[in-house]
């Protein structure tokens, strides 16, 4: 039997499957082909040049990064994601700073010790937000979101929210005074951080929210897949541009751009157009990963760069061997505690969906990958438009692509054993987490009633009270719910969950 447009758009939904940007086995081979075409490119050039074009960390911030954020914000399961809110952004947020200042404090202890001088404070400071950004879409590959959920949105959640922060925490590092490194520099830098989070992620709210009133009430923007799609995409990059002209962080801008637009204005458009933006905002991304894996290739020969070094053979893999290692212990320094500490918040509000030790090493090792933030962030703080004559700058170059070819190559091709060990097939469906449901009628109860008593509403006003001190995060996502049903969906579009007129 055949099915229609409508009926596959129907199917898809917004839980839709998840869609990975790159497999792992297209990023080591594009990793390959740049190593191959390098080669070729350094043998035609006599030895002078390995690649073609020179790297630009602009045009990667402009052109590159904002297709490979808007697709994890637009291809996010947003009801697990906001389910498990606080999990990924204790793992996204918090696990990024914790990990920034150990990789920080090692580096800024060891490199000394290996012979290695001449970076400046904010060059350690950087150190660390570069080798915290994580890639986490080997694990993606592998894990089945069927049959882990959790883990998966754990995984996936933090991985994008991750990648956001370290930018962030990066922007705001380049703005801080280094002569004086103290406490009170240390809470300038945190409310920096949380005056871009905040005010970047409401500007991605609002152009979100105006691209589906758009495409709902005007009638430009309807029923043609030219004009829905070019006005999504449009907005999602003015968006972008307008959060970096305002000196915001245009990556959360943008991811949460792609949320808004996914969870309302993709029910806004024609039935073709729902179909055609899955694909083509993953294509947009994929074809921006595989460039990027494509210039690491043919960079990591870049002859000039490797004799600007002067570094020996066994210091340069000294710094490499910390690098690794510093990665290791700041990604165990955050999961493991934090998972315990997410733990026992949903003990205490009687939630079953336990983070358990397999899980917590799976979503050790699936950060433990580095890909194109960190390629974007080293070459932005360590070379002009892609080239350096700095010794120094050269060799955190160098050592950044070394740690990513590293990464990628040898965590990436663990990564299916392992999790087939820990997590194999059998045992996957029997820990697949069950969430906590309310009962219906608390589900479809007012918070207030005009046509009730005071004591009536005095008492459902106390339990509403009491749920949200217990179960927090479940309580406010069913709030959400019965306020996004009566008063966003009417206006800014998609279905109801109730029986509201939408």
């Amino acid at each position: 039997m055949t099915m229609t447009l409508r009926e596959l758009a129907g199917n898809l939904g917004t839980e839709h499957p998840q869609v990975v940007p790159i497999t792992v086995f297209v990023a080591v081979l594009c990793l390959c082909l740049g190593c191959l075409s390098g080669t070729i490119i350094l043998v035609l050039s006599k030895g002078k040049s390995s690649h073609i074009l020179t790297f630009n960390e602009e045009l990667f911030f402009i052109y590159l990064l904002p297709p490979i954020i808007f697709n994890a914000g637009f291809q996010v399961k947003k009801k697990q994601f906001f389910q498990n809110f606080f999990t990924i952004m204790l793992f996204g947020v918090v696990g990024v700073f914790i990990s920034t200042f150990i990789i920080t404090a090692g580096s800024w202890w060891l490199f000394p010790r290996l012979n290695f001088i001449g970076l400046t404070a904010r060059d350690y400071l950087v150190v660390g937000t570069i080798f915290s950004s994580t890639d986490t879409v080997c694990t993606l590959q592998v894990l089945q979101q069927d049959e882990t959920p959790l883990l998966y949105s754990l995984v996936f959640g933090e991985g994008v929210v991750n990648d956001a922060t370290s930018v962030v925490l990066f922007n705001a590092v380049q703005k801080l005074d280094v002569t004086r490194l103290d406490s009170k520099n240390a809470l300038h830098i945190t409310g920096d951080f949380l005056y871009l989070f905040s005010t970047s992620t409401g500007l991605g709210v609002i152009a979100g929210l105006l691209t589906s009133f758009c495409l709902k009430m005007l009638y430009f923007g309807r029923h043609s897949s030219v004009r829905e799609i070019a006005l999504m995409v449009l907005m999602a990059y003015l968006s972008y541009m307008l959060a970096e002209l305002l000196e915001l962080s245009g990556i959360l801008t943008v991811f949460f751009c792609g949320i808004l637009m996914s969870h309302y204005a993709w029910h806004n458009v024609t039935v073709s157009s729902r179909i055609t933006t899955r694909h083509v905002f993953a294509m947009m991304s994929f074809v921006a990963e595989t460039f990027i894996f494509l210039y690491v290739g043919m960079d990591a020969l870049d002859i000039e760069k490797w004799k600007m070094t002067k570094l020996s053979l066994g210091t340069s893999l000294g710094i490499y061997s910390t690098l690794i290692m510093l990665i290791l212990v700041g990604r165990a320094a955050f999961v493991f505690p934090l998972s315990a500490f997410s733990n026992y918040i949903n003990t205490r509000a009687e939630r079953t969906s336990a983070i358990t030790l397999k899980h917590q090493v799976v979503i050790w090792w699936a950060g433990l990958m580095r890909g194109a933030v960190s390629i974007a962030l080293a070459f932005k703080q360590f070379t002009y438009s892609g080239v350096t004559s700095d010794p120094v700058n050269a060799t955190m170059i160098t050592n950044t692509i070394i740690v990513v070819l590293f990464s990628t190559l040898v965590f990436g091709f663990l990564t299916k054993p392992l999790i087939h060990c820990l997590l194999p097939h059998s045992t996957a469906n029997g820990q697949q987490p069950r969430e906590a449901k309310m009962p219906k009628e608390d589900m479809t109860v007012p918070m207030l009633s005009m046509e009730e008593s005071a004591a009536t509403n005095l008492l459902r006003a106390k339990d509403s009270l009491s749920m949200l001190i217990e179960r927090p995060v479940h309580t406010i996502h069913s709030y959400w719910r019965k306020f996004d049903d009566a008063y966003m969906r009417p206006i800014f579009g998609g279905p109801c969950h109730n029986n509201s007129a939408c």
